[in-house]
């Protein structure tokens, strides 16, 4: 299927526009035109806008210096601006007379401008050749298509993986059916670091050197690396980079388990900062502005803020003031952006972190774009980043022996991110907008509003909603949780992406199509038809507020401890934990949160809080726990242990 890429030739000087338009036209006919290069003209800015806004094949754009506007001879910088702020992806030249128009568009647009072409020389099979570089360049994928090219090569393999290329599967009556069906290009690229041709990810200096420069262009980052254990390690790789034992750390209690890990490996001095919380429906938001502005202003020694944005639901901080804050004190700002690796690409996601100005994002490119799973990003734009420090605790995590495919589908999702983002996101934003309405005409289901969403406390924050994550309260429908999740799963072939006690989650994705939709909105409507009287849903009970620490978390966590029963001999929280420092990390899931943390303090109400969820929330799994004889116990460190920690006065 060859692609379209549509050119739009902006002038108000219609008779030279005509002349451009055919030169281009017929050079299209003459020259190879592999990326189906069409030109078509807009006259003014606000003609431009809106075609470049209704036509995702747009790619390039070429504006005429000449062009008239309200500010003498700004017409053409102001619309370069506007285009990037609006599609920053798509490719820019400007059309001049002279050097001196060149140099008044640098200085008003520079950062937006591809590349100058003269009025005067009209060399159209030139500019023509210009362009299609111009897209050979965007759309280049170095790693995938040497990737391909090695597999083409069939070279015999006597290195590693021992299944040497399949070879060991093909045929086999035991598990040949595995070759088959994972399929044999899969296995053949499935290379090892013998091959040099396909560069070293622990030391990157060909092809994947060139992916990740195009990946780091694309997202808006000076520079970018590719993980290949998840956005889980990427943080882990960050923190041990920018902390150093005892550094002081603020974050969100409701951040990934991968980041409170972060802090053990780390050895960093936490500052947990609460989440704001909707009791009606279970969902855990962002903490509230102004207790990350006074958590800035009593924490002057804090090294770096790390927030998650996204959040699980969808909700986004107002992240600039927050990073500007941050900022003024020298505090370097993380932003776990898992959730959130498409939004550069469609101005109703944007700004993204980056663009906000964290100094580092970790972004889960296989969650939400065409990576496969695992494969994930590290975008960097701190002006005072250790290159060298950051690739030693990059290499400390990262397999000697990584997996090539997902390197090349982190190359193929940000080719498509580039090229065909704007338009398969804005599909998706109307699939969803149109999903909003079936799943509310139901009458037994209903799509929250960022209104409904939003803790009392964050209301005033200037949180948006991410609108391609829907969370449909069912609370009328008569279905409990688990019965909705297992009709829909088994008579409907369809499965979610997470629940709570009375709401599910629908991601949305570029992937989603109109037939995915048309089947889900058919199986909501047959469950709402079925008119079962409503019940009352047993809902979580309230996690606590955070305590205290009582030492570092890495300290606790390696110490050896002992291990004393949750619940005593009949079957209330055991008093003997009350007061005991906790050993491990603690998180009930769903939701997710830690409920102890290495280190922290256990009071009354965690207990209380840990004992009621293993009585009545069964379907959840908790981890942290040690399990004997179907018996939970928690590791806490001995008195001894906690009087014998270094520093231990620091959190008295």
């Amino acid at each position: 299927m060859k692609p379209v890429s549509r050119v739009v030739v902006v002038s108000d000087d219609v008779t030279w526009q005509a002349e451009v338009l055919a030169g281009l036209g017929a050079a299209a006919v003459r020259l190879e035109n592999p990326f189906g290069l069409t030109f078509i003209t807009a006259n003014t800015t606000a003609e431009t806008m809106e075609l470049i806004g209704r036509d995702g094949e747009a790619q390039v754009v070429l504006v005429d210096r000449q062009l008239k506007g309200t500010a003498n001879g700004e017409a053409a910088a102001q619309l370069a601006n506007r285009i990037s702020d609006f599609r920053p992806e798509i490719s820019l030249y400007v059309f001049l007379r002279d050097d001196d128009e060149r140099a008044l568009v640098e200085e008003l647009a520079s950062h937006a401008v591809d590349g100058y072409f003269y009025r005067d020389e009209a060399d159209f099979n030139g500019w023509f050749r210009i362009l299609s570089a111009e897209l050979a360049e965007k759309s280049a994928t170095p790693f995938y298509d040497k990737l391909k090219q090695y597999v083409r090569m069939a070279k015999d393999s006597w290195h590693t993986p021992g299944h040497s290329g399949g070879d060991s599967l093909k045929g086999s009556p035991w598990v040949g059916d595995f070759h088959d069906f994972v399929g044999e290009h899969l296995l053949r690229a499935d290379l090892s670091v013998s091959v040099p041709m396909l560069d070293s990810l622990l030391h990157p200096t060909g092809v994947i050197s060139e992916s990740q420069m195009l990946a780091a262009k694309a997202f808006g980052a000076r520079k970018t690396y590719f993980a290949t254990n998840g956005t889980s390690t990427s943080n882990k790789v960050i923190f041990q980079t920018l902390l150093a034992p005892g550094d002081k750390l603020l974050l969100d209690r409701n951040c990934h388990k991968s980041v409170h890990h972060g802090v053990i490996l780390s050895g960093a001095r936490p500052v947990y900062l609460d989440s704001s919380i909707n009791r009606q429906h279970g969902i855990f938001g962002p903490v509230p502005k102004a207790t990350i502005f006074q958590a800035i202003d009593d924490n002057p020694d804090a090294r770096v803020l790390i927030l998650t944005s996204c959040t699980y639901d969808g909700l986004r901080y107002d992240l600039k003031p927050i990073i500007e804050a941050a900022h003024e004190r020298g505090i370097k700002v993380i932003v776990d952006e898992a959730w959130y690796g498409f939004a550069r690409f469609h101005p109703a996601f944007r700004p993204t972190a980056l663009e906000s100005g964290a100094d580092y994002v970790t972004q889960s490119t296989h969650k939400v774009l065409s990576a496969f799973s695992q494969a994930s990003m590290i975008h960097v734009n701190d002006p005072r980043f250790d290159e060298h420090l950051f690739r030693e605790n990059f290499n400390m995590h990262a397999s000697t022996s990584p997996q090539y495919s997902l390197i090349a589908s982190l190359d193929v999702a940000r080719k498509q991110a580039v090229m065909e983002g704007y338009r398969l996101l804005d599909r998706t934003l109307k699939l969803a907008q149109e999903l909003r309405e079936k799943i509310n005409s139901t009458g037994a289901f209903r799509v929250l509003e960022l209104d409904d969403l939003l803790p009392d406390e964050v209301k005033e924050d200037g949180i948006r909603l991410d609108p391609t994550k829907l969370t449909v309260d069912f609370s009328g429908s008569g279905f409990t949780a688990d019965e909705l999740q297992q009709a829909l799963f088994e008579r409907y072939n369809i499965q979610v992406e997470k629940s709570t006690f009375n709401t599910i989650t629908l991601l949305l994705t570029i992937g989603t199509t109109r037939s995915k939709l048309s089947r889900l909105y058919d199986a909501m409507l047959r469950l709402a038809k079925e008119n079962r009287p409503p019940r009352a849903l047993g809902r979580m009970p309230e996690i606590p507020r955070f305590t205290r620490l009582a030492c570092l978390p890495r300290d606790a966590f390696y110490e050896a401890g002992e291990r004393l029963p949750l619940l005593d001999d009949d079957g209330r929280p055991n008093p003997a934990l009350s007061g005991r420092v906790c050993c491990d990390q603690i998180v009930p899931y769903p939701p997710g949160i830690p409920v102890l943390v290495p280190g922290q303090v256990v009071e009354d109400t965690i207990l209380a809080y840990l004992a009621r969820l293993q009585k009545t929330q069964k379907s959840i799994e908790m981890h942290g726990l040690a399990e004997d004889g179907g018996e939970f116990y928690l590791r806490v460190l001995k008195p001894q242990e906690l009087a014998d920690l270094p520093g231990r006065g620091l959190f008295n």
